[in-house]
């Protein structure tokens, strides 16, 4: 079968064009024949690169169900990614959270939000932290979907739970900690240097941590309050 020119189509587009505009009749040849004499072209559009077929994605059920209590420590975590602007610049906090004593047990920073920087977290809070057969909840980023984290959950013993898709209230618990972060630290700085924003944060996870109280936690820190029930 013949491959159909796109110029024809072009050409009898012109023809058209020039009929019901102006009424004029003329045949697409001539048409075609006046647009090489005064150097008139078309302008196509570029057709798009294909890289291939895209990793088919990895999507668990919501297993956390909004219900951000836990009886023990490294039973039920939580995990997102936020970013902070400074200097007109990006910086991208990876975050995974105990939803028993409310405690940021891993963080990382990066300059890209990517599956690095999410496998760098885990990775961080399996090497302070027992998980074994702990709930692991996130949205359905495309990293958290990815094949590769999936399956190093599962070898990491590590059950996936993953918020429906476009509900930020599924995880709820771990914007909240996102807020704190900004309102009580971020907003209130002017950072310059990148170094600047990863102390400012380095700071303020530990104050988080030992030394800032919370009323669900009888009035102590995360910390004190998971070393008490010790």
């Amino acid at each position: 079968m013949a491959t159909k020119n796109p110029r024809v189509s072009i050409y009898t587009r012109i023809k058209a064009w020039l009929r019901q505009s102006h009424g004029i009749q003329i045949n697409h040849k001539r048409v075609y024949r006046l647009m090489k004499e005064m150097g008139i072209q078309s302008r196509i559009r570029r057709k798009r690169k294909f890289f291939g077929r895209r990793e088919q994605v990895v999507v668990s059920d919501n297993k956390l169900n909004r219900d951000f209590t836990a009886s023990h420590p490294r039973e039920k975590w939580a995990t997102d990614i936020t970013f902070v602007i400074f200097n007109r610049r990006r910086l991208y906090l990876s975050v995974i959270y105990d939803l028993f004593n409310n405690e940021v047990i891993a963080y990382k920073i990066s300059k890209r939000n990517d599956l690095a920087l999410v496998m760098d977290t885990v990775k961080a809070a399996l090497k302070i932290k027992e998980a074994n057969r702990v709930i692991l909840h996130s949205d359905q980023g495309y990293q958290y979907t990815s094949r590769k984290y999936n399956e190093f959950l599962k070898a990491s013993n590590i059950t996936v739970s993953m918020s429906r898709k476009g509900n930020c209230l599924d995880n709820a618990c771990i914007e909240s900690f996102f807020s704190h972060l900004k309102t009580e630290c971020l907003y209130l700085n002017v950072f310059t240097k990148e170094n600047e924003v990863k102390k400012a944060i380095q700071r303020y996870i530990y104050f988080y941590n030992y030394e800032r109280i919370q009323v669900r936690l009888n009035n102590l820190s995360p910390v004190l309050y998971r070393a008490q029930i010790a």
